[in-house]
């Protein structure tokens, strides 16, 4: 295979999300679940190029759910380390210009938005993520959920922000109260890169 898809670079220490999200939390998702995405995700690219050359439809079709998995695994949580960021680095603080616009027309306001992609968050049964989408035929900002790690684009959704509400992305330190890591995960959501995103969106 050509291309060996790889563990992304985190823009900040694995530590300095806390309070929010501990060091012990970070190292477990990023450099275990994280990595263990793109090395089944790689592994079942060349499985699939192996029987694309065998003309092996059977094998190509069974090898896509973990493909989608995986692949899907590594494209949210991509997405999910940007979108944060600390507190000393601007994590937490509002959004302005265009982003603040769009949310204030589809929401009412940034406090409502919260209130309910947090509430779907928090509602989500077993695996999976909250979302805030671009919808591009629509020219509009919408509040998905995905199960386990289905992408966003299988909604046909511009993923902008995504909530992890898988259990080891939050079980270590808030145990079986999601509700509170999905409360105090505002604190260091990175604004800046969700506004550049979906500024790209719209382009």
């Amino acid at each position: 295979m050509a291309y060996q898809y790889q563990l992304p670079q985190l823009p900040y220490s694995l530590d300095a999300l806390e309070p929010v999200i501990s060091g012990e939390i970070m190292t477990l998702h990023y450099n275990k679940h994280h990595q263990a995405y793109v090395t089944n995700l790689n592994k079942a690219l060349e499985q699939y190029e192996v029987a694309e050359k065998n003309n092996d439809v059977a094998a190509m079709v069974a090898l896509q759910s973990a493909i989608k998995f995986n692949g899907g695994g590594h494209v949210n949580h991509s997405i999910f380390w940007t979108n944060l960021a600390p507190k000393n680095a601007g994590g937490g603080t509002p959004p302005n210009g265009e982003l603040a616009k769009a949310i204030s027309t589809e929401f009412e306001s940034l406090e409502k938005f919260i209130e309910q992609i947090s509430a779907k968050a928090v509602a989500i049964q077993g695996s999976g993520w909250a979302w805030l989408g671009y919808n591009k035929s629509k020219n509009r900002l919408e509040i998905a959920t995905c199960d386990n790690q289905d992408p966003l684009s299988t909604k046909g959704l511009t993923p902008l922000l995504g909530i992890d509400v898988w259990e080891h992305a939050y079980y270590l330190q808030y145990k079986n109260v999601r509700a509170d890591y999905v409360k105090n995960i505002w604190q260091i959501v990175n604004w800046k890169n969700v506004a550049d995103r979906f500024d790209r969106a719209k382009k």
